[in-house]
């Protein structure tokens, strides 16, 4: 059974950064499709950032492009999402997931195994 959890959280200014972790168990990290989401209060979950289980692959929303980056250290089993240039509208708990089989990325519900969420909050 894989698990993950997230790590890395906090409250930072705008402008500012921050990188969350995401420590998988159970599982090799190069054999899973890994994911980021974010749910904002009152909102839906949302995609953010993958990377295929060869790590070839990147995927993101285009409001964090070029801002964001996702990685992958198959030594620590463990997944990075780098956030640079942070804005208020990053706000939101992040989400970690992982995926067994290739496909829409994207999309939420093709994601078998989820963390518990850190809070990201930046203030302007």
């Amino acid at each position: 059974q894989v698990h993950v959890a997230e790590s890395g959280g906090g409250l930072v200014t705008a402008g500012g950064s921050l990188r969350l972790s995401c420590a998988v168990s159970g599982g090799t990290v190069r054999s899973l499709g890994m994911g980021w989401f974010r749910q904002a209060p009152g909102k839906e979950r949302e995609f953010v950032t993958a990377i295929t289980g060869d790590g070839d692959i990147t995927y993101y929303k285009d409001s964090v492009k070029g801002r964001f980056t996702i990685s992958r250290d198959n030594a620590k089993n463990t997944v990075y999402l780098e956030m640079n240039n942070l804005k208020p509208e990053d706000t939101a708990v992040y989400y970690c997931a992982a995926r067994y089989y290739s496909g829409n990325y994207r999309a939420v519900n093709e994601y078998a195994t989820w963390g518990q969420g850190t809070q990201v909050t930046v203030s302007s």
